[in-house]
């Protein structure tokens, strides 16, 4: 659409598909800092996100400079390799894979170790990569999201609505995020830095910042399933 100044401008559509197309999972960020308002701004505009009863039961704990460098470093030096973990708060993944949730997850990791050149056997490249997940890629703010423990499933629901809409709304301010379910069973390292009480549940970490779009890990474009594979119309 053009304004009349003869530029381009986006309709709202175009700028609502952008902002939620554009979203990927960014695994290496600039330094640059990020203003305390934006973050302030992104998440009061996630917080129209729908809920049962207007519940909102979502949390939020934000971490920047030494803190962050604090939380890092504490679960990096736990001793405890996230492969032999205990899921104890909660389980992301299913015991056992099946497809066609296998071949998908197969194909994203196999497409990331190979733009970062990590072979399937060098299995300490590929620690070192996932611990990354710990440093928030280097972001310069960490979002930690939590959910008080005595709510059920449908407030999970929510909570996953407003997590979406933070990426949504970062995405509106030109910054990128990473979702990182790999910080919820360190709770035990996580709620005395943060002072989370024993009622809430961590569920998940956010690396928040702008991308380094140098770092080859940042053209991973992961697939979608096409419509006819999820969609039913029932007429």
């Amino acid at each position: 659409m053009l304004a009349p100044d003869g530029k381009y401008e986006m309709t709202m559509e175009e700028a609502v598909d952008e902002a939620i197309t554009s979203r990927r999972s960014v695994r290496a960020f600039l330094p640059t800092p990020v203003e305390e308002q934006t973050i302030c701004d992104i998440l009061r505009v996630a917080a129209r996100a729908p809920s049962g009863t207007n519940m909102q039961p979502w949390k939020v704990y934000v971490v920047t400079g030494d803190k962050k460098e604090e939380l890092s470093n504490a679960i990096l030096s736990s001793g405890v390799r996230p492969e032999k973990i205990e899921w104890d708060e909660y389980k992301y993944y299913p015991d056992k894979f099946f497809e066609p949730y296998l071949s998908r997850r197969r194909a994203v990791g196999f497409a990331l170790y190979n733009l970062l050149g990590i072979g399937r056997r060098e299995v300490e490249r590929m620690r070192a990569q996932h611990d990354r997940n710990f440093t928030f890629f280097d972001a310069p703010v960490g979002l930690i999201f939590t959910i008080d423990r005595r709510l059920n499933t449908g407030s999970w629901v929510d909570l996953g609505m407003f997590v979406q809409s933070v990426m949504v709304a970062a995405r509106a301010r030109d910054l990128h995020t990473c979702p990182q379910a790999a910080f919820a069973p360190y709770h035990r390292e996580i709620r005395p830095i943060l002072g989370i009480p024993d009622e809430e549940v961590v569920v998940c970490g956010m690396a928040l910042g702008y991308e380094d779009e140098s770092k080859p890990e940042n053209q991973l474009r992961s697939e979608r399933a096409p419509l006819e594979e999820f969609v039913s119309f029932v007429r």
